[in-house]
């Protein structure tokens, strides 16, 4: 039997490989098993650009996450050389009362965030790209932007196997179980111990938290790239911000400025408009009436943006009935077993924050973050 360790991490896309870096910085014997290669595109941790800000209209109490997710940005450049956080600004767009603009500015107010409230006239004049109707405003942030998802988890897979983390890729575990005082996991090529488990299985989570209590739904999503009608740089990022844009019905698209050269454009997609999948059955081909629907709302509301389609791509949301997180000491095995899932569409951001508190849970088991909302209990004890 190999030998064992303190902590074996399943997954390292976007929060294993964070778990990993955090857990093996701090001393600790780690174990990374991946289903795929390092850095792939078969889940949700790519794409190229992930938005993220800190007026949170999800909830306030993500906030203090934000704040050190921010901290752990910085640190993560600095340690690697990686370009990871691009910051041109933000705005959150909607009528007053939408909950993109409601609820970031709830957020701002509550944790004394710097923004701003834009009327139509503002918007159009402070950032001519976008065309918002007459009665909606936004609220803009100056530390919004985005994140580059692939130089995360590159940066972070780095630091761990710097510090002596072992990273297995294409060896994905086939079952686990309790072992004496810790836990055994297989794999086809070998058996592991460790002392504490942690499990973050991205759009796997139905098929490998099945004793949770979580009704996991994994939607399929399609990232899109158009090339802007009058060239790129009207949506360079010292001209065009990160947006959140919902409509009068509740359709929230966001979108990015051009920040990987003309023949890439600018990127933008539908938030939660995707169709219910498995990563087994995902269709990963884009079709010609997604393209068209996307190009056609964008219009309305980008109107020098939908010029040429040049590519898409598909990821997956891994969504709870509630969209939060689920971020917890397994229920049935607390003593050696920590789980992280159910990012639904906006983990991303928190990857950093969230590898420090895998950290803490496994080696600790608590963490001083506030972490409460993301207790699978409360979805256990839901009525159906």
């Amino acid at each position: 039997m190999s030998p064992t360790y303190d902590v074996i991490v399943i997954g390292l896309g976007g929060m294993g490989s964070a778990a990993a870096h955090h857990l093996s910085a701090r001393g600790a014997r780690v174990l990374g098993l991946e289903k795929f290669g390092p850095v792939h595109n078969r889940g949700s941790s790519h794409g190229g650009s992930r938005i993220t800000r800190q007026s949170y209209f999800e909830d306030p109490a993500y906030v203090p996450l934000l704040l050190r997710a921010y901290e752990l940005y910085e640190e993560l450049e600095r340690a690697t050389g990686r370009e990871i956080a691009i910051l041109p600004g933000g705005v959150m767009v909607g009528r007053p009362d939408s909950r993109t603009v409601s609820g970031s500015l709830l957020s701002a107010r509550q944790w004394d965030l710097p923004h701003e409230m834009l009327d139509a006239k503002e918007i159009r004049r402070r950032f001519p790209t976008l065309t918002p109707k007459d009665d909606e405003v936004a609220l803009y942030e100056n530390k919004a932007g985005l994140l580059r998802p692939e130089n995360t988890v590159a940066a972070h897979l780095q630091l761990a196997t710097r510090q002596g983390a072992d990273l297995h890729f294409e060896e994905p575990m086939t079952r686990w179980e309790p072992y004496r005082d810790g836990v055994r996991v297989h794999t086809a090529e070998d058996t592991y111990t460790a002392s504490q488990l942690v499990i973050c299985p991205g759009a796997w989570a139905p098929r490998l938290l099945t004793d949770i209590g979580v009704p996991f739904t994994i939607e399929r999503q399609v990232m899109y790239w158009f090339q802007p009608k009058r060239g790129v740089e009207p949506f360079l990022p010292e001209n065009h911000p990160i947006y959140i844009w919902e409509d009068a019905a509740g359709v929230q698209v966001y979108g990015f400025p051009s920040i990987d050269g003309p023949e890439l454009g600018a990127k933008v997609a539908f938030f939660r408009k995707g169709q219910v999948t498995t990563p087994e059955t995902i269709d990963r081909t884009v079709h010609q009436d997604e393209i068209k629907a996307m190009a056609d709302h964008m219009a309305g509301c980008v109107p020098d943006l939908p010029g040429a389609f040049l590519k898409a791509a598909t990821c997956m949301y891994s969504t709870t009935p509630d969209e939060h997180f689920v971020i917890a000491r397994h229920p049935a095995h607390p003593e050696s077993v920590t789980v992280a899932c159910g990012f639904s569409g906006h983990g991303f951001k928190f990857v950093p924050v969230v590898g420090e508190i895998l950290a803490d849970l496994a080696l600790t088991g608590s963490t001083e973050h506030p972490i409460g909302l993301f207790d699978p209990a409360r979805l256990a004890a839901a009525p159906a």
